[in-house]
Parts: structure tokens; C-alpha cells; sequence
């Protein structure tokens, strides 16, 4: 009976699929796996034969296999490995190239024979790259196939650089990659203009006669394009969906990656469910929207005819929902999200009391609070809450290296006016041009140009949060010490920056504090930052105004949260809106075209509005008032 419920369950999925809680346990099953299948065939004195990945998902797993060789005793003498891809023309030497990131994550740390390692070769003329793929695939039919290929996937539904339109029986070739794989390989470069356009890859036919084949994705990012590979008709345009072709395919998800699945996104349409008011909002909301009639017309019709008939008999009717759901959408609006002084909020987001609070906005780069909460923070300050900002990081890596120039000329001809000494600047500026005029892609600023950038980020920064109303003594800039590396890849966390957030929250003892919860920036800084907060409110738990102290988390820069979700949502008229826009336009740095756009060719400003008018006109689909735009928060529990 359990086996037909898992069968009803994962009906819509074409493939085996695991999920796991998160990647890092994941990782180590599948590392363990491969364990297991090198230490089989060890036994066997036969050779394990391995299809390798790169990329950010494999990462955790080669940790753990190298854990597993220092500490456990697992040797890879007996292994052959044949990499999926590498970009072309590449350097080996190249920060960027796959023979680099596998000595770093792999290679360098195993006991493998240096002659068993196969990665494609980016240094080979062009005439020479047809022969030099037959011999690849020679090479791995000769050692008896690939025992197991590990994959990722791109956004694209790629596998290995199979972009869409690859054939089901391709071989390893040179292959053109699409322009979203390239956007997404850019923070690796220094800039889309210096990804290659190019790359040599296993084909398709050429994954398919492994003997298995596991397709690892983490993060939410991953979950739109796993449920087109898992739940999807086969299409050349999903290269990925050629896997459901495949006996011996599992994938491997952590539940953000597995959560657009049916069974995760929409249960009622595959099981019984257990109907809790989250589970019950989430439904009512996907019906309104699938139906798009308003959450009060909604009749047991409607939730009979789309899997929802269960709750209808829980609950007593399809009135008595749709009731229950709207007053609690209704009671999510509030014109007051410091709290309305003298006013009932039991049915609030809000506490009344303080009736004027203390309220800290974290902002990781130096611009996240006003993209993403400029009109929250805006009418804070005008209600009169005793508001503070503190931007976490210097943002000093998202600045134009022209900008400088302009900057320093600036400044040099400021002193000139002035009767200064300027013999000391202009010897910077010459250095710097010099150094401009050599930069290689990702390559790290000197410290003079990291100044200087942090300077432009800080000054627009400052701008904004006075054109919101504060005081300069309430603008914080906590230069976090992960982030000063000069580099996208950042340094590991430590105490240090725990300590920093303490003192700040210690000083002001809030009792609002607004963090970024939107995780999908390509650094991956608003998670870290996030998480430094969270170890300083648990490192101060015991001090008695944390007891009293609620985290809001806003999103914006790079998505925003489902209706489903919010907790608070603060509408903003059209003057409102404006002035928004405005303190946008503050950060000068990182209009038109910023340094790290990720794959939105929108302003940051049109991206905030867009998507604050998108959750307005939800809400007034869903049968509320119809408001110019909102913005929106979720409360987290700590």
C-alpha cells in the first residue's frame, strides 16, 4: 500500500528522483556511492571508470571524497576519469578553466595516477578538435564505458554543454553555448563578454551508455527547469529530458531544487493532505489563480473538480474557506508597518506597542535596502520610528573600473581648485590607469581601487538613506570581513562578523529589524549575510529586548515572495512609488547597466516596480483592494 501511495504520488514524474533535506547530506550519499563503486570494483582489481562534472553542484561531493581518502583510507589508484566539459579556447592554468577547478576541488587531494585523468583539451587548434573527440570516445569505449556519470544541469536544461537543439546520439564535440549559460558563467569571468562562446562536451549518446547516471541540482534556482527534465514532455529544447529515455538515471535533489515538483508544489493534485492553514492558503491562492476568478466566488465546484475535495470536507463548504482565506489575505495589508499607535492588532502583522520603535534595515550591498524596501523604509521614518540602516558589505567588487577614473579626476581637479598638493594622487591615478590598462578578467583591484569603489558605493549609499529621511549618525557601514576579498568568491565567516552585527544591534536594541531574505543574488551574499544576523540574535538571546524583537525579511533585487507567503504587505500610492524610484536612483553606480546584473536585463529600479506592481495586482486578483503597488515581507521566527 505504502509503494502504490509513492506511485500516486510521484505519477507526474517520468524518472526515479531522491530528495533530500539539503545538498550537503545529498552530496555525501552520493559520494558515498561513488565510494562504494570504486571500493566494489577495487575488490574486483577491476578499474572504476567515472564521468566527471564541474560546476558549483559537484563541489560538496569532491569535499566529502576527499575526506573519505584522508580519513577513510578510499583510494583512487584504481580510477579513470573522463570530465564532461571545458570551455574553448581555455588555458589549463586559467582561473577558469575545468582542469584548474579539478586539481583545486580533486585531484590535487586523491592518490589518482595523473595518466588517468581525461579533460577535454582547450588549448587545441581548431582543425585539431574533431580527432582529438573520436580519440576521447575511444579512450572510454576501450575501458569498457563510463561505470557512473555524474551530472548537473544548467538553467537551459543543459547537461554537460549540451545546449538546446542537441541531438539524443550526439557524441563529444565542439559545441556554441547559449547566452544564458553564458550569463550565468559570468561572475566567473569578470562580465559575459569574457565567457567563451564555445566549448568541447560529452554528447548526449555519450552520457547515455554509462552505466549509471546521477543528475545532482540544489537551490531554488534549479527548480524550475528540474520539473520541465523530470515532469516534461521529451524536447530538444530541454536536452535533459533525454534522460527520461535512460534505465539508469536517478536524480538527486535537495528540496529547494524538488520543490516546483507536483508532489511539493501542488500535493492536493496527487495525495490526501494534511491541511494546515499554510497548505490551505497556498491552495485556495493556486485556485484563485488557476481559475482567475476571486478568492470569495470560488465555489465546492471549483475545489472539487481540482483535487482540493478533501478540504472541502474538513472544512464544511467552499463559503466557509474562502471566508477564512480572505480575511487572513486582508489582515496581511497595513499602511502602518512600524504598527498603528491605538489600534487593535490582533489581526494585524504589527504590534501597536511601542508605538514608536526601533528599527534597524540590513542591507547587504549598499543599495538592497532602497531596491528592495525604499517605500517601507521611506514611511518608517515618516511615522516617526527611530529607524537605523546598516549596509553589511562594502559592495566595492560591483563598480565600474571607468568609474574610478572619473572619480579621481574629480577629486584631483576639487584640489587643484583648492591650492592643494595634488603629487601624491596623480601618481594613484597614473598607477591606476596602468593597472586598467593590464587587468585581466576577475582579476583583484589594488587596494587604491577597491578604496575608491567603496567610497562610490558609500556615498550613494548615504545619499539614499538621507533622502529617506536619516540622520547621518544612523547610517552604519559595517564592512563586513568576509566580503573584502576583492574577489566574487568570498571568505568563510567568522566570529569577527558575528561580533560586528552584535555590537550594532546591541547599541541600538530594536525592536524591528528588516533583513534581505532574497537568496537568489548570483553571489550568494544575501544568505551569508542573513545568517551572520541569525548567529548574533542567537549569540544575544538572552538579553531581554532580543525576547521582545521580530525579523522581517523583504526580497526584491532578485524575486519576490509568492502570495502564499507574505506576512505583511505595505501598500505604496503613486507618489510613493516615485519617491522609491528616487532613492534608487541614488546609487548612479549601479543604474543602466550594473557590473553584476545576473540574468534580469532590467534597471533595478524597473525590476523593484515591476514586481511590486505584479504582488498588487495578485492581491486585487485575488479579490482585494486594488492598490498602485506593494511591498512585501515574512516574518521570521528566531
Amino acid at each position: 500500500m505504502a509503494r502504490l501511495n509513492l506511485l500516486e504520488e510521484t505519477r507526474f514524474e517520468k524518472l526515479p528522483v531522491s530528495v533530500y533535506p539539503n545538498q550537503q547530506i545529498a552530496s555525501v550519499t552520493v559520494a558515498a556511492r561513488i565510494a562504494h563503486l570504486i571500493r566494489t570494483k577495487h575488490q574486483k582489481g577491476e578499474t572504476a571508470v567515472l564521468g566527471l562534472a564541474t560546476g558549483v553542484t559537484p563541489i560538496a561531493v569532491y569535499k566529502e571524497l576527499v575526506r573519505l581518502h584522508k580519513e577513510e583510507g578510499l583510494s583512487f589508484k584504481n580510477v579513470v576519469t573522463f570530465n564532461l566539459d571545458e570551455y574553448y579556447p581555455m588555458k589549463p592554468d586559467a582561473m577558469q578553466s575545468y582542469v584548474t577547478f579539478m586539481n583545486e576541488n580533486l585531484f590535487n587531494h586523491i592518490d589518482i595516477e595523473k595518466q588517468n585523468i581525461h579533460i577535454p583539451d582547450g588549448t587545441l587548434a581548431m582543425d585539431d578538435i574533431a580527432s582529438f573527440c573520436l580519440d576521447y570516445e575511444r579512450k572510454i569505449t576501450e575501458l569498457g564505458g563510463l561505470d557512473l556519470q555524474i551530472l548537473g544541469i544548467g538553467r537551459t536544461g543543459h547537461i554537460g554543454f549540451n545546449e538546446p537543439g542537441s541531438a539524443p546520439n550526439s557524441g563529444t564535440r565542439l559545441v556554441t553555448l547559449d547566452d544564458l549559460t553564458r550569463r550565468d558563467a559570468s561572475r566567473d569571468f569578470g562580465g559575459k563578454e569574457n565567457v567563451p562562446t564555445k566549448a568541447i562536451t560529452m554528447g548526449i549518446g555519450t552520457i547515455f551508455k554509462a552505466r549509471e547516471i546521477i543528475l545532482m541540482a540544489w537551490n531554488k534556482k534549479k527548480a524550475p527547469i528540474i520539473k520541465k527534465a523530470v515532469e516534461g514532455e521529451i524536447s530538444g529544447d530541454v536536452p535533459a529530458t533525454y534522460l527520461q529515455l535512460s534505465e539508469h538515471v536517478e536524480f538527486v535533489l535537495d528540496q529547494d531544487a524538488a520543490s516546483d515538483l507536483t508532489r511539493f508544489d501542488t500535493p492536493w493534485l496527487v495525495k490526501d493532505c494534511v491541511w494546515d492553514l499554510p497548505l490551505t492558503k497556498k491552495a485556495v491562492i493556486w485556485l484563485s489563480k488557476t481559475l482567475d476568478k476571486p478568492v470569495l466566488k470560488l465555489t465546492d465546484e471549483d475545489y472539487n473538480n481540482n483535487g482540493m475535495a478533501q478540504l472541502v470536507v474538513e472544512k464544511g463548504s467552499a463559503y466557509t474557506i474562502n471566508i477564512d482565506i480572505f480575511n487572513k489575505l486582508q489582515h496581511t495589508i497595513t499602511g502602518w508597518p512600524g504598527g498603528k499607535p491605538n489600534a487593535d492588532d490582533s489581526e494585524r502583522p504589527e504590534r501597536a506597542l511601542p508605538a514608536k520603535k526601533r528599527a534597524i534595515v540590513f542591507s547587504p550591498h549598499p543599495d538592497d535596502d532602497v531596491i528592495s524596501m525604499g517605500g517601507t523604509f521611506i514611511r518608517l521614518v515618516d511615522q516617526g520610528h527611530d529607524v537605523h540602516v546598516a549596509y553589511q558589505t562594502s559592495g566595492n567588487t560591483a563598480v565600474w573600473d571607468d568609474d574610478v577614473l572619473r572619480y579621481v579626476e574629480f577629486a584631483i581637479d576639487f584640489n587643484q581648485s583648492m591650492g592643494e598638493d595634488n603629487s601624491k594622487l596623480t601618481a594613484v591615478y597614473k598607477d591606476m590607469r596602468n593597472f586598467f590598462k593590464e587587468k585581466q578578467p576577475n582579476q583583484i583591484d589594488t587596494k587604491e581601487v577597491r578604496l575608491v569603489k567603496g567610497y562610490i558605493r558609500k556615498t550613494e549609499a548615504i545619499s539614499g538613506a538621507r533622502y529617506a529621511g536619516l540622520t547621518d549618525d544612523h547610517i552604519h557601514f559595517m564592512e563586513l570581513p568576509f566580503y573584502e576579498t576583492g574577489k566574487t568568491q568570498k571568505n568563510s565567516v567568522t566570529q569577527e562578523d558575528i561580533d560586528l552585527t552584535k555590537t550594532l544591534l546591541q547599541k541600538v536594541q530594536p525592536q524591528q529589524i528588516f533583513a534581505a531574505g532574497d537568496f537568489a543574488d548570483p553571489h550568494g551574499t544575501h544568505i551569508v549575510c542573513f545568517n551572520i544576523i541569525l548567529a548574533a540574535l542567537d549569540q544575544l538571546k538572552d538579553e531581554a529586548w532580543v525576547k521582545d524583537c521580530w525579523l522581517w525579511m523583504y526580497r526584491g533585487a532578485w524575486h519576490e515572495f509568492e502570495a502564499y507567503e507574505i506576512e505583511m504587505a505595505v501598500p505604496l500610492s503613486p507618489q510613493e512609488v516615485i519617491r522609491k524610484r528616487n532613492a534608487i536612483y541614488k546609487h548612479q553606480s549601479q543604474k543602466d547597466t550594473p557590473v553584476f546584473p545576473g540574468d534580469d536585463a532590467r534597471e533595478f529600479w524597473v525590476r523593484a516596480e515591476d514586481r511590486n506592481r505584479e504582488t498588487a495586482r495578485i492581491y486585487d486578483q485575488l479579490g482585494l483592494a486594488n492598490y498602485e503597488a506593494m511591498e512585501a515581507f515574512v516574518r521570521y521566527k528566531f
